[in-house]
């Protein structure tokens, strides 16, 4: 809640691994967080930037008694998100609501909504709907894909299909296609395997390092960034998945997370183990270029796409969440349980607002 190095800080009682944007706030840049304490009964923070962007504040926090290990919002309930949660050495994931009123607790209980309990393996992912309200989710552990109905009258959730994975492979995590949302990409180990969600078929696959973290390019088609254990970032299209389109060095240990801006496609955050953030500004990628290879960066397109390091963390960063109100603003999470949100450079912002759209 105070002013770091370089952004603005908040700090919780307890570790941490996961954040995640508010996106049904359409007034505000809010960020869910979840502990993760093995002893302790761990808590979801609902916190909020102010208007001024100088302080954030804590909006609410709640019991949630599992340690969390995946959380993720409602792209259309503000009140609603997801969590994957271990208890006793198993693995749960469930949907959760924030209730309204709640005088007759300290510390607030959410409201359970659905449980997805057809898993037999480690949950990894819960993976909302990418486009609009929608009833049907995706949830990924080690071995399987499952997609979910939701019945809101019930309160229940209801497998649709399922599709294991390559039995010599473990899934890590998992991005929902904006462009086809008959599509979904995995992290599968050393490889990111392209699944069509309709005949839960696997269609396509990348192979390169250990992937830890994957996301789509909001705004082109085909086209992936993913993050892993040889500290590079790389972006792929799909389509030619020989060789990646762009590699980014600028880490020193495993990284974590990568992140697409949801607006502008050229700005990306990676954070890894080496307790760093990235923020990288690659060449944009034009609308016409839709021939595999057409776009393949000229080595020399840009000096160095490392625009900053942001450098405010003691312990390795596990989160990463843009703002989708404000999309020059990102949150950071570190292990420690240290929350900063920053924000893109003045002249990175000022030179991107005068670029025509692509």
């Amino acid at each position: 809640m105070q002013a770091g190095s370089g952004g603005i800080a908040y700090g919780l009682k307890y570790q941490a691994r996961c954040i995640a944007n508010v996106p049904a706030d359409s007034q505000r840049t809010s960020f869910l967080v979840g502990t993760l304490s093995l002893r302790e009964e761990n808590e979801v923070h609902l916190i909020q930037l102010s208007p001024s962007s100088s302080e954030l504040t804590c909006e609410g926090f709640y019991s949630h008694p599992q340690e969390i290990w995946d959380l993720s919002a409602c792209p259309f309930d503000f009140h609603i998100f997801s969590t994957v949660y271990a208890s006793g050495g198993d693995y749960g994931a469930a949907l959760w609501r924030i209730p309204e009123h709640s005088e007759h607790f300290n510390v607030p209980q959410l409201d359970q909504l659905a449980h997805f309990n057809a898993h037999t393996h480690k949950i990894k992912c819960v993976l909302w709907w990418p486009s609009g309200k929608h009833d049907q989710l995706v949830s990924i552990d080690e071995e399987t894909i499952y997609l979910w109905s939701l019945d809101s009258s019930t309160m229940s959730a209801k497998v649709l299909s399922q599709e294991p994975a390559d039995m010599l492979h473990y899934l890590s995590g998992g991005a929902w296609d904006p462009h086809d949302i008959n599509v979904l990409s995995t992290a599968c180990e050393s490889s990111v395997q392209c699944w069509d969600l309709r005949s839960m078929k696997k269609i396509n696959s990348i192979g390169h390092s250990q992937v830890r973290d994957l996301d789509y390019n909001p705004n082109k088609q085909h086209i992936v960034v993913t993050a892993g254990d040889d500290s590079r970032i790389r972006i792929w299209d799909l389509r030619m998945s020989n060789m990646p389109r762009k590699e980014l060095t600028g880490h020193s240990h495993w990284t974590w997370r990568v992140r697409y801006n949801p607006m502008y496609d050229e700005l990306i955050l990676s954070a890894g183990t080496d307790s760093t953030v990235n923020l990288w500004q690659t060449s944009p990628i034009k609308s016409g270029d839709s021939t595999p290879g057409s776009w393949v960066d000229s080595p020399t397109s840009l000096v160095d796409p490392l625009i900053r390091s942001y450098n405010d963390f003691e312990d390795s960063v596990y989160g990463l969440a843009w703002s989708s109100q404000e999309p020059w603003i990102f949150a950071s999470l570190s292990y420690d349980g240290r929350v900063v949100v920053d924000s893109v450079p003045q002249n990175i912002r000022k030179d991107m607002k005068k670029k025509p759209k692509m």
